[in-house]
């Protein structure tokens, strides 16, 4: 008598494709998250830098030009003789007021439609 009886589960036809199951689930899976990441979390991802580095920018940007303004009207006022602050205070305001007036014209007009000449 054999001490070992014989598997007849490994004779069974279709067993090599039970063998497989595994792995084809393990690759079905990997490629699911493959998709997901390529289609939610890149494109989140770079939304989120952009709206981080874009705050970032603009934080230093105000506080640049508020230091600067308040630089400008310091050495204008130390400078222009007989201490008169409102001078300087002038010619900074028209500095910026002549940047926004620039920048007014720059502007791209939206609300006009696009056939005719604004």
């Amino acid at each position: 008598m054999d001490p070992k009886p014989e598997n007849h589960a490994s004779s069974l036809p279709g067993l090599s494709a039970l063998d497989d199951l595994p792995v084809k689930g393990a690759d079905a899976v990997d490629a699911v998250v493959d998709f997901i990441q390529n289609k939610a979390v890149r494109p989140l991802t770079l939304a989120t830098r952009a709206i981080v580095f874009g705050l970032i920018v603009l934080t230093a940007a105000i506080v640049t030009l508020t230091l600067v303004a308040i630089i400008a009207i310091r050495i204008l006022t130390v400078y222009i003789p007989g201490n008169r602050v409102w001078v300087s205070d002038l010619i900074v305001g028209v500095i910026f007021v002549a940047g926004g007036i620039a920048a007014w014209t720059q502007r791209i007009d939206r609300s006009a439609p696009s056939g005719s000449a604004a």
